[in-house]
């Protein structure tokens, strides 16, 4: 399999697996809160990354872990729990077209902490996408008024940090292999993230209904699939291709879980349908190269 072709085959692996986290998100919310989940979803995930990659481990250089530091923070740490937040305030399928705004944010940063430049289309597609989440939000509000669409900030949020991770996996990081940067990431977040579980009274207050159950099969199917095996996946993709093209997962995983959302009784009108197709008309003039 050439180059090419491993880089579509990520990209729709992930697509498919990021789609299914947000529904997953919501149902493991049934019995958990947003910070155990969170919490949880790190946990979980890094006694398994380190299980298959602490080998790896070796690989990084005393040069490379502030920039794991980084990574850990900033793609992983933060994010997961300001979308359990969100997912607790708002629809999923809502959150996952919010979350096609990380190309956006991943261009902006680019340019003002890497040294990208800005074209007159791109600035036209920050605008229009802009735009079509503003729109997205208002109607939501309007057509969900028992919903809190200021956690719509959060996904927001956790897409800067998104942005900031490909930029730096791609910049100084790249010459370490993907799992070794996952599993250094998550060699850094285990104890916060045990920690944290602990000062929720989790293993005190736990009990094992059939909800609570439910519950941690759902989050463990999230943080094995849709954390540590899908950031092995995006690690490799940012490594074959541009930063820009591996953000660009965001705008198939809408499809997906508007999917799902839907499935789930979750409503979309068209206008807000009309305002998804805005914000991913914007990523697409952001990452058009003429």
């Amino acid at each position: 399999m050439n180059i090419q072709q491993k880089k579509w085959l990520y990209l729709g692996l992930l697509s498919l697996v990021w789609g299914s986290s947000f529904i997953l998100m919501k149902k493991a919310l049934i019995g958990l809160t947003p910070i155990q989940l969170g919490a949880l979803r790190i946990l979980i995930a890094g006694l398994f990354l380190l299980m298959i990659g602490s080998k790896s481990l070796k690989e990084i250089k005393k040069k490379h872990y502030k920039y794991i530091v980084s990574t850990a923070l900033l793609g992983t740490f933060f994010p997961v729990f300001l979308f359990a937040y969100a997912v607790s305030g708002i629809d999923s399928s809502i959150t996952s077209i919010l979350n096609s705004l990380t190309p956006f944010n991943t261009f902006i940063v680019g340019a003002l902490a890497f040294g990208f430049t800005f074209k007159k289309q791109q600035f036209i597609g920050i605008v229009i996408g802009l735009i079509g989440t503003i729109l997205l939000i208002l109607q939501g509000a309007d057509l969900n008024p028992n919903q809190n669409y200021w956690f719509s900030i959060l996904v927001v949020i956790a897409s800067v940090g998104y942005a900031f991770n490909v930029n730096i996996v791609k910049k100084h990081l790249s010459d370490i292999s993907a799992i070794s940067i996952v599993a250094g990431n998550f060699l850094l977040l285990v104890i916060p993230a045990f920690v944290v579980l602990v000062f929720t009274d989790f293993f005190s207050t736990f009990e094992y209904t059939e909800t609570k159950m439910s519950a941690l099969g759902y989050i463990t199917i999230l943080a094995v699939l849709g954390t540590g095996i899908a950031k092995i996946f995006y690690n490799n993709l940012v490594h074959l291709a541009s930063p820009i093209f591996a953000s660009s997962v965001t705008y198939l995983i809408p499809i997906v879980a508007i999917s799902w959302g839907i499935l789930d009784g979750e409503k979309l009108d068209l206008i807000q349908f009309f305002a998804g197709v805005i914000i991913l008309f914007g990523v697409y003039l952001v990452n058009k190269k003429k």
